[in-house]
């Protein structure tokens, strides 16, 4: 049996704008996008209109890995932050180069790029969007 983990981001009414913001930055691959208008209804409770045009669900794929998005309903509580990490890993120091600093337009470099014990290329950034990403380069294999 597979079991694989998929981290998830919830936004608050800006999906379409990070899934975008994504592809451009990371090659991100669009696998699928549902809105909450396009959606089966329900008669007894009519959505708002401010809900129709936000990510019900969205999976976008990453070289190998899968992310997987949603906005709000209107009203729920939303916290934007570090309750997700996303660690990018490869071993092409120039790729590693070009996610960092697609990643920190508009962010905050939390760990500036550089060669660490663990890693010859390892930097830390929170994107414009809040969501902290950890750039690994690994060694060839």
């Amino acid at each position: 049996m597979m079991v694989q983990v998929f981290p998830y981001l919830v936004m608050d009414g800006n999906a379409k704008e990070a899934i975008n913001f994504y592809q451009e930055v990371l090659g991100a691959e669009v696998l699928y996008v549902q809105t909450f208008g396009e959606s089966p209804g329900d008669p007894e409770y009519p959505l708002p209109e401010e809900t129709k045009d936000r990510i019900m669900h969205a999976t976008l794929k990453i070289g190998e890995s899968e992310l997987m998005f949603s906005d709000t309903f209107p009203g729920q509580p939303h916290a934007t932050g570090n309750q997700v990490t996303l660690c990018i890993t490869t071993s092409d120091p120039e790729k590693s180069k070009k996610l960092f600093e697609g990643l920190k337009q508009e962010g905050e470099v939390t760990m500036p790029l550089q060669k660490t014990i663990f890693s010859p290329l390892y930097g830390c950034v929170i994107d414009k969007f809040g969501v902290n990403f950890q750039i690994y380069t690994g060694e060839e294999s």
